[in-house]
């Protein structure tokens, strides 16, 4: 089907007039392509975790929190410090999204390498974020990442639950 801008459209799920290079906490989900099983071998799964936790040696404004990483998507809690230059975009601090589209290529090219399949979609196009607003619910995130793995055997995607 040829592009029509009149049916493909995509809506943003990012906040309206929000700096996403603002320094503050903020939950991200990131998912495979497909929702496919790609995180379950050990050796790519060590690959992405290398590669995020690289993160804050690309960015040092960015500390790397809380994080679990699930047989089809990663969760993690990403801080954007004060940077030298101040805050916000308009110091050139790298945004939230700019962060995310560096770890998923970088990943992406190293869990294809890994599995053979290079130049294939490894992520979902797009990524969740949520602007954490405080420590109750900076501790609560932190609580729904570490309980996420224990949930595996229930989630609907689990082949396991296939009917």
């Amino acid at each position: 089907m040829e592009y029509d801008p009149r049916i493909h459209h995509r809506r943003s799920i990012r906040l309206a007039r929000y700096d996403y290079a603002e320094p503050g906490a903020y939950f991200v989900t990131i998912c495979t392509d497909n929702r496919e099983l790609s995180l379950q071998a050990d050796q790519v799964k060590e690959a992405v975790r290398s590669v995020w936790l690289g993160v804050p040696a690309r960015f040092p404004h960015v500390v790397l929190d809380e994080f679990a990483i699930m047989p089809n998507h990663l969760q993690g809690i990403i801080i954007l410090a004060l940077t030298a230059a101040g805050k916000g975009a308009a110091s050139g601090a790298p945004t939230l999204g700019q962060i995310i589209r560096a770890f998923k290529s970088l990943a992406a090219i190293e869990a294809n390498r890994i599995l053979g399949t290079s130049g294939r979609p490894f992520w979902q196009r797009n990524y969740y974020e949520h602007v954490i607003r405080d420590e109750e619910e900076l501790n609560i995130i932190r609580q729904y990442i570490r309980d996420n793995p224990l949930k595996w055997p229930l989630d609907p995607d689990n082949p396991a639950n296939a009917s």
